[in-house]
């Protein structure tokens, strides 16, 4: 889309984490170098949603391609160059893209297969479609799926997050330290401001208040150095 996209991956052994870490620094480079520039070029953290492939991935499937057609960009679906609606009506070849399992949910015959698949994606989706922006299990925001699902998979609940925010945290923190919030999210390196940095980062992410992308975007720190600074921190504590 226009300023983020939506990627339908299934995941084995590999970390859906680290797959989206690759994508995103290879992308990153791409465009830095294209345009000659450096900083940021995601604004925040990619959101993941582990899915119930037997309840949700066709309707997930025509929702994610026929997004460019409900943003006003195009008429049609097959009309999006950046989508893999091509790929599985079988006009455009993707060696990466896996179609089959898709298509198969359709009938075994291929070609009957993408016919099906076209009729699909065509269809209005009868408010389907919209419902996934904000469908997700109740019991846990990463997860879309039914209880029968969720009773099939390890479940490991999510850490609740702290009411604080990080402004919130910041202000108690630099309270309690006796230093300015200013000197906090200040460009100076100096010994003494890094230790700081790190018991502050260190206690948003034990608070479950920020990620380590979040607490740098908030410090005006690039986020891998500050990953670095906090492994080293936590290599010398265990060290002592």
């Amino acid at each position: 889309m226009t300023n983020h996209l939506h990627a339908l991956v299934q995941v084995a052994e590999y970390p859906l984490g680290k797959f989206m870490h690759c994508i995103a620094t290879r992308y990153s480079r791409y465009r830095h170098k294209a345009l000659d520039t450096s900083g940021h070029l995601f604004e925040r953290r990619y959101k993941g949603k582990l899915v119930d492939v037997d309840a949700y991935f066709l309707t997930l499937l025509r929702y994610i391609h026929r997004n460019p057609v409900k943003a006003g960009i195009v008429n049609d679906p097959s009309e999006y160059p950046w989508s893999s609606h091509r790929a599985f009506l079988g006009t455009e070849s993707v060696p990466w893209l896996t179609t089959d399992f898709g298509l198969a949910l359709f009938s075994a015959d291929p070609v009957q297969a993408r016919i099906a698949y076209k009729r699909f994606v065509l269809e209005p989706g009868n408010g389907d479609d919209d419902a996934l922006e904000q469908e997700s299990h109740p019991d846990d925001c990463r997860i879309l799926g039914t209880d029968q699902f969720i009773a099939r998979i390890p479940f490991v609940p999510r850490k609740p997050r702290s009411p604080l925010t990080l402004e919130q945290l910041a202000e108690s923190f630099c309270s309690e330290h006796h230093i300015d919030t200013k000197l906090l999210r200040s460009p100076s390196r100096a010994r003494h401001f890094a230790s700081i940095r790190v018991a502050f980062s260190t206690q948003a992410i034990e608070q479950g208040i920020a990620t380590v992308s979040d607490i740098a975007r908030f410090l005006n720190r690039d986020p891998s150095s500050l990953a670095k600074l906090l492994a080293r921190h936590a290599s010398n504590q265990d060290s002592e």
